[in-house]
């Protein structure tokens, strides 16, 4: 089972499941999540290879989806589901191939599409890092930053470096998330499964490229009820940048009848 961190269980609407992207972890949304939770249950998930949940060898959306659906399933049944990125895509094929476990869908910066770029250079970076020579978080982001140069991206990145054990650690699968990155940006076959008749909502931010006017026909084709919002002045990471507009706009959809 995956690592849970529970927000607002004695909120009487239906269960937010909150799912995070590459390299990210539960914690990341944790105002996000505390802020939903005032009138419904949110779940947030380390998803596998990621934070404290278990490492496995393999890294692909029908595995993912699987380990959210057994998440659902142990607590209760449907639930609304939001996934960023990655786990937008995770989400994705969950209510796709179950669509009995979901009510309402929320893809956040991302699409059912394959894309071209890769995160293994940010991968090489974390594994360049001479761990067992960090005392300090100022530390590990100077030697990051000789090879990261955003120090938004390495502030992300190390939250899940882990410099109380002993030596430090990442909590990433690293080398399963670098053998596995093609099947990570990449997009399953699905030919055998209905598209997923829910209500939908795909949320873009404004400077990010990664829902594209070209992507539509393939989201209209898996998710006939989509519909599309963006974010003003965000781009990938919209709902750590623009956080109060992201869980107005998370809000607004789900608490429709």
């Amino acid at each position: 089972m995956l690592h849970i961190i529970r927000h607002g269980d004695t909120g009487q609407g239906t269960p937010l499941l909150i799912v995070h992207g590459l390299f990210g972890s539960a914690r990341n949304w944790g105002v996000i999540a505390r802020r939903l939770s005032d009138t419904r249950p949110v779940l947030a998930v380390d998803m596998r290879n990621h934070g404290e949940s278990p490492w496995h060898d393999s890294h692909r959306y029908p595995d993912l989806a699987d380990d959210l659906a057994a998440v659902i399933r142990a607590n209760g049944g449907p639930m609304d589901v939001l996934g960023h990125s990655m786990g937008g895509k995770a989400a994705m094929w969950l209510a796709l191939a179950r669509p009995d476990l979901v009510r309402r869908l929320v893809v956040a910066d991302i699409a059912p599409v394959a894309y071209a770029h890769s995160q293994n250079h940010l991968i090489r970076a974390m594994q360049a890092l001479p761990l067992s020579e960090m005392e300090t978080r100022a530390e590990a982001d100077a030697r990051l930053a000789e090879n990261v140069d955003d120090p938004s991206v390495r502030a992300f990145l190390l939250q899940s470096l882990d410099l109380r054990a002993n030596p430090p650690q990442w909590r990433l699968n690293l080398d399963i998330l670098s053998r596995e990155m093609e099947q990570i940006t990449g997009w399953p076959d699905h030919a055998d499964q209905p598209p997923f008749a829910g209500p939908t909502l795909f949320l873009a931010g404004a400077r990010s490229d990664y829902i594209l006017p070209a992507h539509r026909a393939s989201i209209r084709a898996r998710f006939p009820q989509a519909r599309f919002a963006r974010i003003p002045d965000a781009g990938h990471w919209l709902h750590a940048e623009q956080p109060r507009a992201f869980e107005q706009a998370v809000r607004v959809f789900l608490d429709q009848p």
